[in-house]
């Protein structure tokens, strides 16, 4: 049995976080979408006032994955919610609960901090982690579609 640790990330993993990240780029088939960098993320996640905060899962004390995750909050319920932006866990790790883990260890806070949502965006075409999600009881949320401005659209709407 593999002993699993979740920790606060700290500066000292930005490196590896950044390594995980572009892991998780090539496996979602989007490496050239990552546009942050090492700098970039330490000052997001430590900075003076960070709005993301992250998770390291350790297996048998080594790296095995990191979540990152930010508060939202839900007008209908008047309570916030945990919105998890990334989960990885390298291939190494995959299938000996360290996702499980990360999970778990978020909804805990969540329900310490009465969060009245946990929740995240999986692609449609990852039946892995689809599956993975709904053996515990996660439900798809088809009623809503997601939209996103960026780039330069983000630009021209923002100065018209």
């Amino acid at each position: 049995m593999s002993a699993i640790q979740i920790r606060p990330a700290t500066a000292a993993d930005i490196e590896n976080i950044y390594a995980m990240i572009i892991e998780l780029a090539v496996y979602e088939k989007a490496p050239d979408e990552v546009k942050t960098n090492p700098g970039q993320l330490e000052l997001a996640l430590f900075g003076e006032d960070p709005k993301a905060f992250s998770l390291i899962c350790e297996v048998d004390g080594e790296m095995a994955g990191y979540a990152i995750y930010f508060y939202n909050f839900s007008t209908w319920l008047g309570q916030y919610g945990i919105f998890l932006e990334d989960l990885y866990i390298t291939p190494k790790f995959r299938g000996c609960g360290a996702g499980k883990a990360l999970l778990k260890h978020l909804a805990q806070k969540a329900v310490a901090e009465n969060c009245g949502r946990f929740e995240w965006n999986v692609l449609d075409w990852n039946q892995p982690a689809i599956d993975f999600y709904e053996s515990f009881g996660a439900k798809p949320q088809s009623e809503w579609v997601g939209y996103r401005l960026t780039g330069d659209a983000l630009k021209l709407f923002a100065t018209k």
